[in-house]
């Protein structure tokens, strides 16, 4: 008899563990967008590309930090494991880095900046 009763609490242990686990009811919140990451990747590229042309166009400081932001933002929708996001956070340091010297109106070593985070994000599509 003692030995049902464990047996039958461990059951009820593991089906009620199972039956409120918060990944088995986690889903995506109302109104967000989920990416693949080859997708945030390329968006993320994209908009790289669009700062990079600002500032070649002539963008003030301000601007070229606010388009720089705008790529450092989406750079957090690329999730698919541990060496990829690693490999993100280094690319997106370069970011955060140009984003500095825009602030300062050092264009031209912000745009070098993009142009090597650049690549970097290009190559995380080879970790995938």
């Amino acid at each position: 008899m003692k030995t049902l009763k464990t047996i039958l609490l461990s059951l009820f242990i593991a089906a009620s563990m199972g039956a409120v686990s918060t990944s088995a009811l986690a889903e995506v919140d109302p109104g967000r967008i989920t990416y693949k990451p080859t997708e945030a990747i390329d968006i993320v590229v994209a908009k790289i590309q669009a700062a990079i042309d600002g500032i070649s166009h002539g963008a003030s400081g301000e601007e070229a930090a606010a388009l720089i932001k705008q790529a450092s933002d989406m750079s957090k929708e690329i999730n698919a494991n541990d060496k990829v996001d690693n490999a993100r956070a280094k690319a997106n340091r370069k970011l955060k880095s140009a984003i500095t010297h825009a602030k300062e109106s050092a264009l031209q070593e912000a745009e070098a900046e993009l142009r090597d985070a650049k690549k970097d994000f290009e190559a995380l599509k080879s970790l995938l």
